[in-house]
C-alpha cells in the first residue's frame, strides 16, 4: 500500500496574518510546516505553539539570510509568503527558481522593479505562483460575477466603487510599517490591491489607464494638530498620554499581540503601536482615482481610511441596468482604546457592530430585484477558509493533490501584476498630474 505524499511548507514572515497558514497547512493532512523563516526567534516560537496546538510537530526556525539553504536542507516543496510587502520577492524569486509551488500575500510586489524581476522568474522557470486574494472567495463576490457574467445588466460600461475603513481598521495602517510607503506601497498598492483585483475579475478585463489625486489629510503629525486629534506620545506601550487614545492601540491587552510584537521587540526593535499622528508618514489616506479597461468601461474609485463606518459600495452600469452591492462590515465604532487586533482590525471575526449586505439588481423598464444572499461577516466575508481549500485542499482531504478538485479561480502571478499596476500607475499619477498607462510600468 502507497504511503500518502506529504509536501513540506515553509511560511516565511511570522507576523499575524501568518496564523492562518500555519494553522490552515497544519490542519490539512498532506502538508506538513517544517520550516518557519523571519528575524525575530520569538515570533517562530508564538508560531511552533500554534503547530503544538494541532497536535502537529515543531518547525525549524530559519533566519532569512538562509533562505535558499533552507529550502536546500529542509526539502521545502512549498512556501508561503507573509512577509513586508517589500520584502516578497526576496522569497518568492529564489523558491521559484528551486521548483518550489509558492503562495504569496497580496499584493504581490510593491514596484515595478521587482514586479518584473517576479514575471520574469515565473516565465523562466514555469512554476506555479499564487497570490492570495480572498476576497475573490467571498460567496457575495462571486454572486456578482455570476450575474456579470450571465448579462444580467448587458455590457459594463462602467463602475463605481467606495471603500471605507473606519477609524479602528483604517488607523492601524498607520501604527505599523504600512505607514511608509517604500515597505507597503501605500495603501493603492497594500490594500486597495484587493479591490483592483476584484474589478479585474468581476469585468475579465485588464487595466490600461490611471489618474488620481491622493493626500494624507487625517493621520499625520501635522493633520493631527490641525484636527486637535494629537497627543504627544512615540507609541502607545507605557504612554500616559495614550491610556485614553481611541486611535491608541494596546499590546499589553492581547495575548496575541503581546506575543508577536512586544515580547519581539528585543529581536527586531519593531513597534508595533506607534502614535498614528506622529511622524513619519509617507503614505496617503485619502486617494481618488479613474481607471480605464481595455474594452472601454471606467471606475471611479475611492478609498477613505478615516471613515466612522466600514464597508463598501460598488455599482456597475451596464447597457441593460444597473447592479448595486452595499456592505456594511461595521456601522461604528466606540471611541475606547483598542485592546484587541482579531476582529476590528483583520477582519478574523464579525465586527462588534457590523452591518447588513444589499445586491440590488435594477433592471431597465422593470423594477428592482433585491438578490438573495449567503452572508458571512467573519475571516473576511468566509473568504479565507474557502481559500484555504482552494489552496491547499479541504480540511477532510487525504492527499494534496485533492486541491486540483477544489474548483476555484485562484489568482495567477499575472493577476497579481494586474491588481498592482493600477495602484503603480495611480501612484505615478499622484507625482505627474496626468493619465499614466498601466504598460509604462508593467509588462509581459
Amino acid at each position: 500500500m502507497s504511503r500518502t505524499p506529504v509536501l513540506r511548507a515553509a511560511v516565511v514572515g511570522t507576523g499575524h496574518r501568518a496564523q492562518l497558514y500555519t494553522r490552515g497547512l497544519a490542519e490539512r493532512p498532506g502538508h506538513v510546516v517544517a520550516a518557519l523563516c523571519d528575524p525575530s526567534p520569538t515570533r517562530m516560537a508564538f508560531h511552533n505553539r500554534l503547530l503544538a496546538e494541532t497536535g502537529a510537530p515543531a518547525a525549524t526556525p530559519w533566519e532569512p539570510d538562509r533562505f535558499t539553504e533552507l529550502l536546500a536542507e529542509e526539502g521545502i516543496d512549498e512556501v508561503v509568503v507573509t512577509t513586508v510587502d517589500a520584502e516578497h520577492d526576496r522569497y518568492i524569486v529564489p523558491a521559484l527558481k528551486a521548483g518550489c509551488r509558492v503562495v504569496t500575500e497580496k499584493p504581490m510586489t510593491v514596484d515595478a522593479g521587482r514586479c518584473a524581476r517576479i514575471l520574469g522568474t515565473v516565465r523562466e522557470t514555469g512554476n506555479s505562483l499564487t497570490v492570495a486574494f480572498n476576497y475573490r472567495f467571498n460567496p457575495v463576490h462571486e454572486k456578482v460575477r455570476g450575474l456579470l457574467a450571465d448579462g444580467a445588466i448587458g455590457e459594463v460600461l462602467s463602475v463605481h466603487f467606495e471603500w471605507l475603513l473606519d477609524v479602528r481598521h483604517g488607523a492601524d495602517y498607520f501604527r505599523r510599517w504600512h505607514r511608509e510607503k517604500h515597505h507597503s506601497g501605500g495603501l493603492l498598492v497594500h490594500k486597495s490591491s484587493h479591490h483592483f483585483d476584484l474589478v479585474n475579475w468581476w469585468l475579465d478585463d485588464e487595466p490600461r489607464e490611471a489618474f488620481g489625486y491622493g493626500r494624507l489629510g487625517f493621520y499625520g503629525r501635522d493633520a493631527g494638530e490641525r484636527h486637535g486629534l494629537r497627543r504627544d506620545y512615540d507609541r502607545a506601550h507605557g504612554a500616559d498620554r495614550a491610556a485614553d487614545d481611541p486611535f491608541a492601540l494596546d499590546l499589553a491587552a492581547d495575548d496575541t499581540l503581546r506575543a508577536l510584537y512586544l515580547d519581539a521587540e528585543r529581536d527586531d526593535g519593531y513597534l508595533r503601536d506607534r502614535n498614528v499622528f506622529d511622524g513619519p508618514v509617507t503614505i496617503e489616506d485619502d486617494m481618488s482615482v479613474l481607471v480605464r479597461y481595455a474594452r472601454g468601461a471606467t471606475m471611479t474609485y475611492h478609498l477613505t481610511a478615516y471613515s466612522p463606518w466600514e464597508g463598501y459600495r460598488v455599482m456597475f452600469n451596464g447597457s441593460a441596468g444597473r447592479l448595486e452591492l452595499e456592505v456594511e462590515e461595521s456601522r461604528w465604532q466606540p471611541p475606547t482604546r483598542l485592546a484587541s487586533a482579531a476582529g476590528a482590525v483583520h477582519g478574523g471575526m464579525a465586527a462588534e457592530h457590523a452591518g447588513g449586505v444589499r445586491l440590488t439588481l435594477r433592471p431597465l423598464w422593470k423594477p428592482p430585484v433585491d438578490m438573495p444572499l449567503a452572508v458571512a461577516h467573519e475571516a473576511h466575508g468566509g473568504g479565507d477558509p474557502r481559500m484555504l481549500d482552494a489552496l491547499f485542499g479541504p480540511v477532510g482531504a487525504t492527499r494534496p493533490a485533492d486541491t486540483a478538485a477544489v474548483a476555484h479561480p485562484t489568482a495567477t502571478e499575472r493577476d497579481g501584476a494586474l491588481a498592482l499596476a493600477v495602484g503603480l500607475a495611480a501612484n505615478r499619477s499622484f507625482e505627474t498630474g496626468r493619465p499614466v498607462r498601466t504598460d509604462e510600468l508593467i509588462t509581459g
